[in-house]
């Protein structure tokens, strides 16, 4: 009886302890992936600066990353641009300070919604597609043919989705300002009747050159996170079609809380 009372008490215990050891093992996880993601970048940034250059391959990466998540930015901000203006007008309505929709969504677009929005998007289908691409080419042995062929596969891989990545997405987050100051238009003239003369002077008063060059360069660290995020978990994919999957889920996870956590800092920065 006392044998087996003393075992329960040492049973919360080992719980308890092998709590703080997957904590422990989750943490030393974490600093490895933050590692790996910060010597890729270092190393992609030495050599997006060396020849050769490949041109190809770039405009290449601009078409898949670029074009090829347009119509998603095109749908998301449209409606976050809506959302904003109906949500702002019910707010402002009781202190009869409909005018300020105008300048809310002008600036929230420009400022956050804008290049957070369209990193998010282009995170969940660019990102996890580059981790999915390199990642069966790892465990399929190719990113070893490039070794033995002398190609640097850093170069060759993660350098023309870096450049294209922190090219594009400033340019889709110059459309994506654009359309969800529309979808904010379309909800207040259109829904609430308000004048169109109005708000696309209020709209253009409070909205600085600096308010979008924020976000344009924003934008930018967000497009080299998601391609950086994205090669570094294909380059550590598993062996089989679990351990890629695993990898573009990964890559996505990764990218997101990325973005919304430099979000903070680089706004606390500009602003």
């Amino acid at each position: 009886m006392e044998r087996n009372a003393s075992l329960q008490m040492q049973q919360p215990r080992g719980v308890g302890w092998r709590f703080v050891g997957s904590l422990g093992a989750g943490l030393l996880r974490l600093c490895g992936s933050c590692g790996s993601i910060a010597h890729l970048w270092l190393q992609t940034l030495r050599q997006s600066v060396e020849p050769p250059y490949r041109l190809r391959l770039i405009v290449k990466q601009m078409e898949l990353v670029g074009v090829n998540s347009l119509p998603v930015v095109l749908v998301t901000t449209t409606f976050t641009g809506m959302v904003l203006a109906l949500q702002s007008y019910i707010a402002f309505r009781r202190f009869n300070a409909e005018t300020l929709v105008a300048s809310v969504v002008a600036l929230s677009i420009t400022r956050e919604l804008g290049p957070v929005i369209t990193g998010l998007m282009v995170a969940g289908r660019a990102g996890s597609a580059m981790a999915a691409e390199i990642g069966t080419m790892k465990v399929t042995e190719q990113i070893d043919a490039l070794i033995s062929l002398a190609t640097n596969p850093v170069k060759y891989l993660v350098v023309p989705r870096f450049l294209a990545s922190a090219v594009v997405l400033p340019l889709l987050t110059i459309i994506a300002d654009l359309v969800g100051i529309v979808g904010g238009y379309i909800v207040a003239v259109y829904i609430f009747n308000s004048n169109p003369n109005v708000y696309v002077r209020n709209t253009t008063y409070m909205l600085e050159t600096a308010d979008v060059y924020t976000g344009l360069a924003k934008s930018v660290v967000f497009g080299m996170m998601v391609s950086i995020v994205g090669c570094a978990e294909g380059f550590h994919a598993e062996e089989g079609a679990s351990g890629v999957g695993r990898a573009a889920t990964r890559a996505v996870v990764f990218a997101s809380l990325g973005i919304l956590i430099s979000d903070y800092f680089l706004t606390a920065l500009f602003y």
